[in-house]
């Protein structure tokens, strides 16, 4: 007897319908078509030991599963339920009317028990597209898919309590969880607050910009200065998430197999700090079943690069496309998958290999020679894609001591937002752009209109500092956000002399000024 059963394939961060059509006949011999690959293909094992410790029996006959469409690639443990109930129910053990209502994933056990999957939220977004009544998966990924309103979901522990639902034996709850409490619940999970930092306020100024339009920043300072705490502090100062970007961000994070157990969404921005020996497939993602890679895993929030020049040159290299583009595109023989990659982009490093180089007190003992061929390391082109080029100090004793109390990240997180806010108003009529930092050359142009002193001003800048073409549309940014943080609406003189300080540090002065 035919039977269909349905489950979804992922592929990038996006689900696809997949109907699991299984067939008992005369024969021997268990076969399965539809490009599945090498988990799919031992999932008869799994089967037919859960069937048989469930109270049920496998078939002795000739057992053919086609997974359709035939041209995409089926990959991991999540058809193991789908297939197993299809099983059962061809050969006339469960009852079959109600099959077409669900979509159902889940990894199975020897012992019938059901295992999490990765996913499960872009496959549960899925079965609310094809409009299917329920969606049933493990009891472990519950949280992660019941925040959908148009599709019940059931979570199920075991293949038992799967059949004895489907039969009518036995009732499960719908789960379901009501997303926008769960938002009004949120309380800052932010470990370090810009309050924590002793003085620097320059840096936090400049921080405070690279929040507000989301500009990337470079951090050049010797050890010890500060870098990676004023890093970890600019996630408290960012909007909260939306429900739309912590969904796209939880969908990644749920592919990837880093949701924790009973997880729902994640409701905090992203901070991701790789090591300097990453790989660039490690960084951007890819491997021969692609993965998402931590450019993707920070979406919607920040990546933190510490020791920049440690990279490898190819990992670094292979960022430029990405952070201009905010995604990244994985091309295999057999299909493409996109990873979105919108982040904010934090690098530090120190200006020479001791980290000495210009100290007002340290003596540098690198040579001007080696210092050229350490700040080398980082690629003109990839430079001209960070908008800010800070130079941080180490921070004075009595900075250390000072009793008043800094300003704490909520107060600077309530003017980004504001600043934020302006930004979508402005950009409202222009699809996928959200703040300053994605700004388009046509809209420099609408936006960002100089006076003749402002333009003097920078065609100066530009001839002395030997900047570039992108390095001139980014200080055009960054002088729109300053001037959105003092709610000019034009930009003046002093925002474009203030942004183009920020790009003081580019390459071609850091080693001789």
């Amino acid at each position: 007897m035919l039977i269909k059963t349905y489950a979804a394939a992922v592929a990038g961060i996006q689900a696809s319908l997949v109907t699991i059509e299984v067939n008992i006949v005369p024969g021997l011999h268990y076969y399965i078509v539809g490009l599945p690959d090498s988990a799919v293909k031992e999932s008869l094992l799994r089967i037919e030991s859960a069937i048989t410790s469930s109270g049920y029996f496998m078939p002795r006959q000739k057992i053919v599963v086609n997974m359709a469409p035939a041209n995409i690639r089926k990959a991991g443990t999540a058809y193991d339920l789908p297939i197993a109930i299809a099983i059962l129910a061809s050969s006339g053990q469960l009852p079959m009317d109600s099959l077409k209502e669900y979509m159902m994933v889940g990894e199975l056990s020897l012992d019938g028990q059901v295992n999490a999957i990765r996913g499960a939220l872009s496959i549960a977004i899925q079965a609310e597209k094809e409009k299917f009544k329920g969606l049933i998966v493990p009891k472990i990924n519950i949280k992660e898919v019941a925040i959908l309103k148009n599709v019940a979901c059931y979570g199920i522990s075991t293949l038992k309590e799967l059949c004895d639902f489907l039969s009518g034996r036995q009732l499960i709850k719908q789960t379901y969880i009501d997303i926008e409490k769960e938002f009004l619940k949120i309380e800052d999970s932010s470990t370090t607050d810009f309050a924590d930092v002793k003085g620097q306020n320059y840096i936090k100024r400049a921080l405070e910009i690279a929040a507000a339009g989301a500009h990337h920043m470079l951090l050049i300072g010797p050890p010890g200065a500060g870098k990676t705490l004023l890093a970890k502090a600019l996630p408290s100062i960012l909007p909260p998430l939306s429900i739309a970007e912590s969904i796209e961000t939880t969908k990644i994070h749920s592919i990837a197999g880093l949701l924790k157990a009973g997880q729902t969404l994640l409701i905090a921005r992203p901070f991701r700090a790789p090591h300097h020996g990453i790989s660039d497939v490690a960084l951007i993602g890819g491997g021969s079943n692609p993965q998402p890679g931590e450019i993707s895993l920070a979406h919607h929030g920040v990546l933190f690069l510490d020791e920049l020049p440690e990279f490898k040159s190819a990992a670094l290299e292979v960022l430029r496309q990405p952070l201009e583009n905010r995604e990244i595109t994985i091309s295999r023989a057999k299909s493409t998958v996109q990873y979105p990659a919108s982040v904010l982009l934090i690098a530090a490093m120190n200006p020479c290999p001791c980290g000495y180089f210009n100290h007002p007190q340290k003596v540098c003992v690198c040579g001007a020679q080696l210092v050229h061929r350490y700040l080398n390391k980082i690629s003109g082109p990839l430079l001209d894609r960070i908008d800010l080029h800070i130079e941080v100090i180490a921070v004075p004793f009595n900075d250390l001591i000072e009793q008043e109390m800094p300003e704490k990240s909520n107060s600077i997180r309530q003017r980004v937002i504001r600043v934020r806010m302006l930004q979508q108003e402005r950009f409202k009529n222009f699809p996928n752009i959200y703040t300053n930092a994605q700004m388009t050359q046509q809209m420099l142009q609408q936006f960002c209109k100089l006076d003749n002193n402002s333009l003097a001003l920078l065609k100066d800048a530009m001839a002395k500092l030997s900047l570039s073409a992108r390095a001139y549309s980014r200080i055009l940014k960054v002088a729109r956000t300053i001037a959105d943080m003092e709610a000019s609406p034009t930009i003046q003189q002093s925002h474009i002399a203030e942004a183009i300080h920020y790009r003081s540090l580019d390459r071609a002065n850091w080693a001789y000024s």
